[in-house]
């Protein structure tokens, strides 16, 4: 027997959980076409993707409710269960189905006249699920009213608005729209959310630091040099927003953000032995293995990078794998191995037949690179 393909959109977006949006709205608002609102929203579903059922569930709901937007969305508002446990710390999302309640403030709230009961709304919307994807019609559309109600919610007591904040205004928030704000903009927002005591905000904030380091790397190293000077946040935490902001530099082998870390560049080693896979069947693993002494007590961060062939033969892709990190002492002997599978079909990339490179990456420096041949 076959086994039934997952559907992420049919788990998120079902008749069932349309139905509890219609019960939460027939609870508050009695005169709700219950039945005919689920009808009309359902029977699209097999033709929408994921982020077009959304859509729809919003047109649907402003097809249903009262023509005022404001008794529309008082009815929406006062239909939301309660919020996510405000005692919880981290990945307490919510119900994604309340995306489409936001969904329905950015298509038909964003405007002048109904600007301030609208952000008071994703304000209580986010409570239940994130709203940072809705939140950015309005951050385009109203930059600095918008901002200045983002810079209040950064001291909010429910962390699920705090991260609000940070997320939000993030400058490449991935399927995100692209926000009108310059990189320095929310950066006050970001010093106070930086202290906050919830993974769920800071790893935010870490993720928002490591989208500005793309364009703007003595900009996120200038900051956190400064949260460490000034000593808000848990050494522990910061260290870990450190680590995690750092992340595309640190695989780039940026010499600040690895001294950031405590990573010296050209540690003093010397390689023993290096085997990697001359050649290597598509779909199968390639073999690597290292050993060598080394001459100083340091620390290492070790990386291998791939350089992929793409369809017209040429090695212009190139992927920074994370190894080992470990602390060694001087003359000490270390072996290590690694198999990467080298998979055909994968989310992010198609892989090709024909020659490869392979490097070793020792904390930022590449010392040593090889090629392989990947066969069919």
């Amino acid at each position: 027997m076959q086994k039934e393909k997952f559907s992420l959109k049919d788990q998120l977006f079902n008749e069932g959980k349309i139905i509890k949006i219609a019960d939460d709205i027939t609870r508050v608002y009695p005169a709700f076409k219950k039945d005919k609102f689920v009808k009309n929203v359902v029977q699209s579903f097999p033709e929408l993707e994921l982020k077009q059922r959304i859509t729809h569930i919003a047109q649907c709901l402003r097809n249903h409710l009262p023509e005022s937007y404001p008794d529309a969305l008082e009815i929406i508002i006062n239909s939301l269960p309660e919020p996510c446990n405000p005692t919880l710390n981290d990945n307490d999302f919510g119900d994604f189905i309340y995306a489409a309640h936001s969904d329905f403030v950015a298509q038909f709230g964003c405007s002048a006249e109904h600007l301030q009961i609208s952000l008071q709304a994703l304000e209580e919307i986010t409570m239940r699920f994130s709203v940072e994807y809705s939140i950015r019609n309005f951050i385009n559309a109203f930059p600095d009213e918008t901002l200045k109600k983002i810079e209040q919610w950064s001291k909010h007591p429910h962390y699920h608005v705090r991260r609000l904040a940070s997320e939000g205004t993030r400058p490449k928030l991935p399927w995100g729209m692209k926000v009108s704000l310059s990189v320095e903009a929310p950066l006050s927002i970001l010093d106070t959310l930086h202290a906050d005591s919830t993974r769920f905000v800071t790893r935010s904030v870490a993720n928002h630091l490591n989208d500005i380091a793309k364009t703007h790397p003595d900009l996120v190293l200038e900051r956190l040099n400064h949260w460490k000077k000034e000593k808000l946040q848990n050494p522990k935490e910061l260290d870990f927003i450190i680590r995690h902001a750092l992340r595309t530099l640190i695989k780039n082998g940026d010499s600040a953000a690895l001294k950031l870390i405590g990573i010296s560049a050209k540690p003093k080693i010397e390689i023993q032995q290096i085997t990697v896979s001359e050649s290597v069947q598509m779909n199968e693993y390639l073999e690597k293995t290292i050993a060598f002494v080394v001459k100083e007590n340091c620390a290492l961060l070790i990386d291998y990078v791939i350089h992929f062939q793409n369809s017209k033969g040429e090695m212009n892709s190139v992927k920074v794998f994370k190894w080992k990190q470990i602390s060694v002492k001087k003359n000490e002997q270390i072996q290590l191995s690694k198999r990467h599978e080298m998979k055909q079909f994968m989310t992010t990339r198609t892989l090709y037949p024909g020659k490869h490179q392979w490097s070793l990456q020792v904390n930022g420096d590449i010392i040593h690179q090889q090629e392989f041949e990947l066969k069919l």
